[in-house]
């Protein structure tokens, strides 16, 4: 039996990809493709807001070409798969001519004519309208978030508001065609959607007024501090057909997500324990609003969200209690270590702004565990590590910029489609984080150390 192979994006998967296919079927008797879980496309410089992966998975599958698809991962995953499926052949598009020959010497190459007068890029530009986006708060995070931007097709910054008006204008100068608003009003009167980076006791309001005239809402994490406030938001935004996200960069970057799925699916076995720690070593300026209990600073509030990620993503929303054990100095917080306990496991937290932790995320599991080093929480790289270290496993992934740009994408790609919920941060995960953080405030089963 001829093997052929062949790889792509597929992304708006549309009949120049249909033939494709066809064509390196013709070439054998069995045809695997390979759909890359990479949507950026290194040479046009943008991130693909269209179709997630599943998707183009499913459309490729649709096309009935394929005999068997798989996911591409990493930078030299075309020889591994040659090798592991005994491939015959190696098809792709002639407007890859001679890139691919030195896959000659694992099998036969060949270069397909591609279909004239269409493309995903031509697709998108004629069928993805501009978001027009405007900023709510033009601190230090919004300020990465302009040139992260850049990089994500379907996105337009257009207007941005401060409380500070100087900030505002410090702002806009950065960036041509970014209005100047002077009221939360005159922005939300010129764009579809909101990037909130505020001061975290202000975002409930903020994104309660955004969608209430029927705006988009991406907020920095943490959203909210209280349960009912969470709920009350993402029914609101329900309610008025909006969408509404929380921007934690964790829950986009690739390669913590492709752990999340190598855990889920069993790898290391049943969970038992997970620990994840996070620090940052500031001077304790107390008018930095990091070190201002009335503006809700400190190490919990500030940090917390990151840690309680990979928790929730792999255990649930079904915690059975949570204990903190927290250093107080001037009413904040600045250092905290807590416990959420569930019926099969229990998990652990660090967090510091006045101590410095070793930034680990450990995920203990009954036949192995996995190891992602510091900093875990933009991560590019991780191990799976078992008794047998013949058996370990190392996973090397791209981290592009500030990550800012993945869950723009993400967002701009719900926005689009119409995708209410974001399986990289469900609703109730997000709640969940609210919880947490208000039975903190409410130094509920909490020990002062």
């Amino acid at each position: 039996m001829k093997k052929v192979i062949t790889y792509g994006t597929y992304d708006l998967l549309h009949q120049g990809h249909v033939n494709l296919l066809r064509r390196a079927k013709a070439l054998g008797d069995y045809l695997i493709v390979g759909v890359t879980n990479d949507s950026f496309d290194r040479d046009r410089g943008k991130l693909n807001v269209r179709n997630n992966v599943l998707e183009r998975v499913d459309a490729v599958k649709a096309t009935g070409y394929a005999d068997q698809v798989i996911i591409e991962d990493y930078v030299g995953q075309k020889i591994d798969d040659i090798q592991k499926y005994n491939v015959d052949i190696f098809a792709i598009g002639s407007d890859w001519e001679g890139k691919f020959d030195y896959l000659k010497e694992f099998c036969e190459v060949v270069y397909l004519p591609r279909t004239e007068g269409i493309s995903s890029t031509m697709l998108r530009a004629e069928t993805t309208p501009d978001v027009r986006v405007g900023v709510i708060g033009c601190g230090r995070v919004a300020h990465r978030f302009l040139p992260e931007s850049a990089f994500v097709s379907g996105v337009h910054i257009t207007a941005a508001y401060d409380i500070n008006p100087e900030a505002t204008k410090q702002y806009v100068a950065q960036a041509e065609g970014v209005e100047h608003c002077e009221t939360v009003e005159q922005l939300l009167s010129q764009v579809d959607a909101l990037y909130i980076a505020t001061p975290h006791l202000s975002h409930y309001d903020y994104v309660r007024q955004g969608l209430q005239v029927g705006k988009h809402v991406l907020c920095e994490t943490p959203m909210v501090l209280d349960k009912q406030q969470a709920v009350d938001l993402y029914r609101m935004a329900e309610e008025r057909g909006c969408i509404l996200m929380e921007a934690n960069k964790t829950a986009h970057c690739p390669a913590f997500n492709h752990l999340m799925v190598m855990v889920k699916s069993g790898l290391i076995g049943d969970v038992v324990d997970i620990n994840a720690s996070l620090s940052k070593l500031w001077d304790d300026n107390l008018t930095l609003r990091e070190f201002d209990p009335a503006q809700a600073g400190g190490s919990m509030y500030e940090l917390g969200s990151y840690p309680l990620l990979p928790i929730v993503k792999l255990m649930g929303v079904d915690y059975e209690d949570v204990h903190f054990y927290s250093r107080f100095k001037e009413g904040v917080d600045m250092y905290t270590k807590g416990v959420v306990r569930y019926p099969s496991a229990v998990c652990s937290f660090q967090v510091g702004l006045g101590v410095k932790t070793e930034g680990n995320l450990v995920i203990s599991g009954t036949k192995g565990y996995a190891y992602v080093p510091a900093p875990w929480w933009k991560t590019d790289y991780f191990e799976l590590r078992y008794e047998d270290q013949n058996d370990n496993k190392k996973y090397f992934y791209k981290w592009d910029g500030a990550g800012l740009r993945y869950e723009i994408q993400e967002f701009i790609s719900c926005v689009i489609a119409h995708r209410h919920s974001s399986a990289r941060l469900r609703r109730k995960e997000s709640i969940f984080m609210a919880e947490v953080m208000q039975r903190f405030t409410e130094k509920e089963n909490m020990i002062s150390i």
